[in-house]
């Protein structure tokens, strides 16, 4: 008997944290073997950490997709040289646990990560940002890579932009694609990380690939909307600490 593939989705896992690494061993290891999930990044800055991720999901989902975030190119504790390096190395996990990172169909369906960063098309970096925001020292970018914008630009300069054939298109990046995704009912003491939550070029990319719906993560503020004709989905877990986040995986798509 056929049974329909679902598409979970989920961010922001951040397992060095225990709590959350034991929620997601207690994920089924049945309900969800057919189904297929998109990790849009942020699972940790250890690789063994990762790793453990990996075959966890692996063991629970038939297909995964993965982008990853910043903290996982965080280098400060992993003796990687740089934070390319680490992504290399991030890729070969993932090619040896059969986890994609490039697009792929699944029925009519095409699934397109998207990577990226922050260019601060959000906002002006403010001096408060810069001593605060942990990238600029857990980050370590080659010489060519002057700029957070030269960051940005070869990341979203890796995305396979080719118009899809398939019937639907759903994308997902770590990073936000548009700011006008946070709510109205942030607090003004909170947007002071506007600048570093993603770009405007993620959203131009995802329209260009026909998207209409796209996942996304980082801003550890959940939420379900459609904006000018595309669904945007954002399930962070968050930190224990964030105890307003519903903790849960969420399904988007019922049959691919």
């Amino acid at each position: 008997m056929y049974v329909a593939m679902r598409l979970f989705v989920l961010s922001d896992i951040h397992t060095d944290f225990e709590e959350n690494e034991s929620w997601l061993g207690q994920l089924s290891k049945t309900d969800f073997l057919n189904d297929a999930l998109i990790l849009a990044g942020d699972i940790s800055d250890s690789i063994s950490r990762i790793e453990r991720c990996f075959e966890q999901v692996c063991k629970r989902f038939e297909v995964v997709f993965f982008v990853p975030g910043n903290h996982d190119l965080w280098v400060n504790r992993c003796g990687s040289e740089t934070s390319l390096k680490k992504f290399g190395l991030l890729k070969s996990m993932c090619r040896q646990y059969g986890i994609q990172i490039s697009r792929s169909h699944i029925g009519n369906t095409e699934i397109i990560p998207l990577l990226g960063w922050y260019d601060y098309s959000f906002g002006s970096l403010s001096p408060e940002l810069e001593r605060a925001w942990m990238d600029f020292r857990n980050c370590r970018w080659p010489s060519e890579l002057r700029t957070t914008s030269d960051v940005c630009e070869y990341f979203l300069s890796q995305n396979s932009l080719e118009k899809s054939s398939a019937g639907n298109v759903v994308t997902f990046s770590h990073f936000v694609p548009r700011i006008d995704l946070m709510p109205h009912y942030i607090p003004s003491r909170h947007r002071v990380v506007y600048p570093v939550l993603g770009s405007l070029r993620i959203d131009e990319q995802l329209r260009e690939l026909g998207s209409s719906l796209h996942v996304y993560g980082h801003s550890h503020v959940n939420r379900d909307l459609r904006l000018d004709g595309v669904r945007y989905v954002n399930n962070a877990q968050g930190y224990p600490s964030e105890t307003w986040i519903d903790k849960r995986l969420q399904c988007v798509v019922e049959n691919l």
